[in-house]
């Protein structure tokens, strides 16, 4: 591929690293993270993608990974306790793997999910999405640049595409930009002009795989789509930060009489109208633009009502400082939420924050529920579908309640 004639290629001299302990014990137990303060000795500096081989105190291989000298997080961990050769072959069957544990998606009326899940399919810093016969791969470490051939040439085998799509994380823009890589490139297959059209448990979305947000939608949440779509038969339903549409075209798929989609981007609920088309029902549709706390509490002030609310907020809490307002924007937007719900209506909620495990996020709506006097039912309480898989601790952020409301 010509636009990769100008990525580093792998030094062929690998950095022997000696680490402390307490990293002895993690790389052990499979965490794919070195950390620099955990390293005490390094026999060599080394670019972004050198194969790093971490050794214990008795000079026993413990991992081998990419090096990272731009990142806290020193190297992405490839392969623990027994030594490999990182070359095609090896990329090849980890993505195969990875495509292994999504087969059973192929049968569901489904050719748009996640492919590779960075960390937790054994590929840290990098995220595969497939949508239909494009597919956009997502770099959140310069490590990745050297290693993009042999990777590519893996998915060719693993999962046939006509397009493929290169996205970067914001951090590593200016990076990558001195390769002449930007942010929604094209790598191979004819340029975008229009959205991707996929399906999704027999539905269809479109997605802008270039520009969208993330790599263009959220599959994390298709399996409590699927949930809301059974429970909306008849039902009035509000969806709180809508983004495209995913859960108000499920609901609306289900049987809803009416939905309103709420978001602050315009573009996105431009989208939205644009699913709703792809997947025409009677279901009456209407957008409101803005802040979702202001317009739940103008909903409250014009007393309108619905019988499900869903709200799909995104992360609160991407540091350890943000938990506590965090906690605070959930336990509003629950209180927020219950307001414009009728009495026996059901309440979607859910956290996309890794910091907030699942018993205090359940406990700050639970609790928030009671305050007010309208106490909840929980009918589930849901966490990662199977193309999102959780390798490790700080892999699970997901979770999501369905209650019903007194």
């Amino acid at each position: 591929m010509k636009h990769l004639n100008t990525v580093p290629r792998p030094s062929q001299k690998r950095i022997a690293l000696y680490v402390k302990p307490a990293a002895e014990r993690a790389l052990r137990a499979g965490h794919p993270w070195l950390f620099d303060q955990a390293i005490r000795h390094q026999s060599h500096e080394g670019q972004p993608g050198d194969l790093a081989v971490v050794f214990d105190g008795r000079r026993r291989f413990l991992a081998i990974g990419l090096y990272d000298p731009q990142s806290p997080i020193r190297v992405k961990v490839l392969q623990h306790h027994q030594p490999a050769t990182i070359d095609a072959n090896w990329f090849a069957d980890r993505l195969q793997a990875a495509a292994d544990i999504r087969q059973p998606l192929t049968t569901q009326h489904t050719n748009g999910y996640r492919l590779v899940h960075g960390e937790n399919d054994g590929l840290p810093g990098l995220i595969v999405d497939r949508y239909a016969d494009t597919l956009a791969i997502k770099l959140y470490t310069t490590a990745w640049l050297p290693h993009l051939p042999h990777l590519i040439l893996g998915l060719t085998s693993v999962q046939p595409f006509d397009r493929l799509v290169l996205r970067i994380s914001r951090n590593i823009e200016a990076l990558t930009a001195q390769h002449g890589l930007g942010d929604g490139l094209i790598l191979s297959g004819d340029d975008l002009h229009k959205p991707v059209i996929f399906q999704e448990n027999g539905l269809h979305f479109g997605a802008d795989v270039v520009h969208g947000h993330k790599t263009g939608f959220f599959f994390d949440q298709r399996e409590n789509r699927a949930r809301v779509r059974t429970l909306s038969t008849g039902r009035r339903v509000l969806d709180v930060f809508a983004y495209s549409g995913g859960f108000s075209v499920y609901a609306a798929a289900g049987g809803a009489t009416s939905v309103v989609s709420l978001d602050a981007s315009a573009p996105a609920l431009e989208e939205a109208k644009a699913n709703f088309a792809l997947n025409p029902t009677h279901t009456q549709h209407q957008t409101l633009l803005g802040d979702a706390f202001d317009w739940l509490e103008q909903l409250q002030a014009d007393k309108q009502t619905f019988d499900m609310v869903i709200v799909d907020p995104p992360s609160f809490a991407k540091t350890t400082a943000e938990i506590r307002p965090a906690m605070a924007a959930y336990a509003r937007l629950t209180r927020l939420a219950l307001q414009v719900l009728e009495p026996g209506g059901l309440f979607v909620i859910a956290s996309c924050s890794s910091r907030v495990s699942p018993g205090v996020f359940s406990r700050a709506v639970t609790l928030a529920a009671v305050d007010m006097g309208r106490p909840l039912t929980e009918v589930t309480q849901t966490g990662h579908p199977l193309d999102h898989p959780i390798g490790f601790p700080e892999g699970e952020y997901l979770k999501c309640i369905f209650a019903t409301v007194h």
